[in-house]
């Protein structure tokens, strides 16, 4: 069952699904309304008799320096954001553990949800509640013994039409910071927490790293995020303001790609999926760590 505000978008990838062999159904759906999201479960269990499995990924954003970002647009970003979410995330329990098995409930946040940065605050600050949310609300199910793993997905930059989406007033074309991972990593990493519970994923090694990176060294971490503003806008590509898809679709929403194409696989991520190669992927960060610490006391 797919839900989004362009029923457009919506027709076009269920018609894509079901000529691959596959069963579609859509519900147009704006999540920042609860009444719609209510309906959206209702219309699952009604036409498939449940689910196990429930995804909270609608997400909008805001390319604007804060003492730029209109209020409005700010509360319209935590309406989709994280409101969405809490929505989607309790319909979605109240259903979960009510059936035999129980299921799985599946945030998609960011690494943004534990990272600073510029030009995007209303976007990183409605992340950092994604995540706020989906670890409390992990534990209150867990105190209550009800069988609904909880999962928090944090995507590094994805190839997506996030920037041509957005609402920009910064006067300039806005992108995403490389290195930049392929919608499917994402995709599967998703699938796989439906399938095996998990806490959290961080999809894209070099997500890993600013994480990493963000917690151990985080004053160093600000003086990078500092100088992050001219990888998210090009100042080289004058635009007019754009309006973007903050208050209504705007067409094209059913494009999975966007104007920047990303790598196809993460090895980070793929080893997360298998304990064997955890060990070694925690080894590799912690290196790059130190040599960042040592080549920053070197620079003092």
């Amino acid at each position: 069952m797919l839900a989004a505000r362009d029923e457009d978008a919506l027709k076009r990838v269920c018609a894509e699904i079901r000529a691959e062999g596959g069963t579609a159904e859509y519900v147009v759906t704006d999540v920042s309304k609860e009444t719609d999201v209510q309906y959206l479960a209702d219309q699952t269990i009604d036409r498939f008799g449940g689910f196990d499995s429930w995804i909270n990924n609608a997400g909008i954003g805001v390319y604007a320096e804060v003492m730029d970002l209109e209020m409005e647009d700010h509360r319209k970003v935590f309406e989709t954001n994280y409101w969405g979410v809490v929505y989607g995330s309790t319909i979605a329990a109240r259903q979960l553990k009510s059936v035999s098995g129980g299921g799985a409930l599946i945030n998609v946040g960011s690494i943004n949800s534990d990272l600073p940065g510029p030009i995007l605050a209303s976007y990183n600050a409605s992340k950092h509640a994604v995540k706020g949310f989906t670890d409390s609300f992990r534990i209150e199910l867990q105190m209550n013994d009800e069988p609904v793993s909880v999962t928090l997905i944090q995507p590094s930059a994805i190839g997506t039409p996030f920037p041509q989406h957005a609402r920009n007033t910064t006067g300039y074309r806005a992108r995403l910071p490389k290195p930049i991972y392929a919608p499917e990593v994402v995709a599967r990493a998703i699938l796989d927490a439906a399938q095996h519970p998990r806490r959290n994923v961080v999809v894209g090694g070099a997500g890993k790293f600013q994480i990493f990176g963000s917690n151990a060294f985080p004053r160093l971490f600000d003086k990078i995020a500092a100088t992050m503003a001219d990888k998210l806008i090009d100042r080289e590509k004058p635009i007019a303001e754009q309006e973007g898809n903050l208050y209504a679709p705007q067409g094209k929403d059913g494009d999975v790609e966007g104007r920047q194409r990303g790598r196809h696989f993460s090895l980070a991520t793929a080893a997360g999926r298998h304990g064997w190669a955890t060990f070694g992927t925690l080894a590799a960060l912690s290196a790059a760590g130190i040599w960042a610490l040592m080549g920053s006391r070197s620079r003092a």
